[in-house]
């Protein structure tokens, strides 16, 4: 999963991109218009992955990873015509985004935009996202109604039903809606335009950079679309936490009231964004957590471990994660039932110990 930290330049991007990946990252704005990029992987905070661990003692411990991506230089008017370029290219190959917006106060810091609205700073760049996809979309159209005026009847039947397609989605951005609020694309659809990289498709987690007063997001803004989550952080604060150690970095949240480092709801939101879920496979050798998404069947878990495992799949041991804390051991839910054979058409649930049976 690889999702981009955006915002206007001053908005605290690289503060909250610190704090994720524990990077130690110069912050403060970009030249508008620049083009920066820095790039950090983290592992997924899971309490069910320590206690596996404790369970098993396995000599290697791998946990499931989230890229952040921190890009400077986004700022009002950068579209105009349409993102081109890095930008778009950069934008378009991300699983979705982290759009930070300003609600801190610090007359050292200028904000672009002179006042502190956070509702304003995202809509500046929905808006261009918006113009960015518009112009995609009419570029793209007008190549389809060319094919379709040369070809006639003797056109591929894909062609119209791509045109018909868009046309529904350049009605739907010329009334100023991201696209990620249509609610009658198929997977078949999407599977069609994937390629394009539509901004405004992309799920999104509007990140409130707060100072050191704590507030709730609802009370100060709504961001009412599909696939979007709101959060409110203390960016600065966590951000040096995230340079402390566990002990020093405990006392620190005490002092400042804060229940829950940003790295793991920031995440834990994220995966609730994209609709992804973890599973795990367990041993004396590794315990290892895997993403897949929600909806997930058994061979679909067995190809994220490897491929041969998906192509040569013939059953799945199961165990619920909550089922095996409760009994103690594999042996104990095996006396009493709990211990599973699935097959193809198992959907794998959020926090499954999984153990693919198979043949090549």
């Amino acid at each position: 999963m690889r999702l981009g930290i955006i915002g206007l330049p001053n908005s605290g991007k690289t503060t909250i991109f610190n704090a994720l990946t524990r990077s130690n990252l110069e912050t403060g704005a970009s030249s508008s218009g620049r083009f920066e990029v820095h790039t950090g992987v983290v592992g997924v905070p899971d309490l069910r992955m320590e206690k596996l661990i404790a369970m098993y003692k396995p000599k290697k411990k791998t946990y499931t990873q989230v890229t952040y991506v921190d890009i400077g230089g986004l700022d009002k008017g950068v579209g105009e015509g349409g993102l081109k370029g890095q930008f778009r290219n950069e934008l378009a190959q991300l699983d979705g985004y982290l759009h930070v917006a300003r609600l801190f106060e610090d007359d050292t810091v200028p904000h672009p935009q002179i006042t502190i609205d956070p509702a304003r700073d995202v809509q500046i760049l929905d808006t261009e996202f918006l113009l960015t996809d518009l112009v995609a979309v009419e570029t793209r159209l007008e190549k389809l109604r060319s094919e379709i005026r040369v070809k006639g009847k003797n056109v591929d039947k894909a062609v119209p039903a791509e045109a018909e397609l868009l046309e529904r989605f350049k009605a739907h951005l010329e009334d100023e809606k991201p696209l990620r609020d249509l609610d009658d694309i198929s997977e078949d659809e999407l599977r069609t335009i994937r390629g394009y990289g539509f901004l405004t498709l992309k799920p999104t987690l509007i990140v409130l950079n707060m100072g050191e007063e704590a507030k709730d997001p609802a009370s100060v803004m709504s961001y009412d679309h599909k696939n979007s989550r709101m959060v409110a952080i203390q960016g600065k604060i966590e951000a040096e936490m995230a340079q402390l150690e566990p002990e020093d970095a405990e006392m620190f949240m005490s002092e400042y009231g804060i229940t829950e480092l940003s790295a793991a709801k920031v995440i834990r939101l994220s995966y609730e964004l994209m609709a992804i879920q973890s599973f795990f496979t367990v041993g004396e050798d590794e315990v290892r957590a895997w993403s897949i998404p929600i909806g997930a069947t058994a061979p679909e878990a067995a190809g994220a471990i490897h491929s041969d495992l998906q192509k040569g799949f013939i059953r799945a041991e199961v165990m619920a994660y909550q089922d095996l804390i409760t009994g103690g051991s594999e042996a104990a839910l095996k006396a009493t039932g709990k211990f599973r054979l699935e097959g193809k058409d198992y959907v794998v649930k959020d926090g499954d110990i999984v153990h693919i049976r198979f043949n090549i």
